[in-house]
């Protein structure tokens, strides 16, 4: 199965606060399900300056010594991806928009993370599945 790494505390805005939208500089052809990654770095400043932003969307995110990191969190289904100039609530300007929908909170895995997507071996996604 496929996964994406994403840095805290997107990566809980995805699977909790309903984030529906990925912002990379890169096109996803893919569609469907992808794990969710919480990658292991998160600076405090990259953090606080997230933390206002969700503020700013009416979302409240938990401190940072309480999020998951370098842990497999959930899986959403990836549906399309677009460039856009423009930003919307969650997607920022001149970024592709990947439109992300059903996302599911599983069991948290703990897992070493890559850069782009990568494939996940299968004895992982089985447990995720039985979770």
């Amino acid at each position: 199965m496929k996964a994406l790494s994403v840095r805290q505390p997107w990566a809980w805005a995805i699977i909790y606060a309903l984030k529906n939208v990925e912002n990379r500089g890169w096109p996803i052809h893919y569609r469907g399900d992808i794990l969710i990654h919480a990658a292991k770095t998160c600076t405090k400043k990259d953090y606080q300056l997230a933390r206002e932003f969700c503020q700013g969307m009416g979302v409240v995110i938990p401190e940072l010594i309480s999020l998951r990191r370098g842990q497999v969190i959930g899986i959403v289904t990836i549906v399309d991806c677009k460039f856009s100039q423009v930003a919307s609530s969650w997607g920022m300007a001149g970024q592709y928009h990947w439109k992300l929908e059903n996302p599911r909170e599983i069991t948290p895995i703990p897992y070493i993370g890559r850069l782009g997507i990568f494939e996940v071996p299968d004895d992982l996604v089985m447990e995720v599945i039985a979770l």
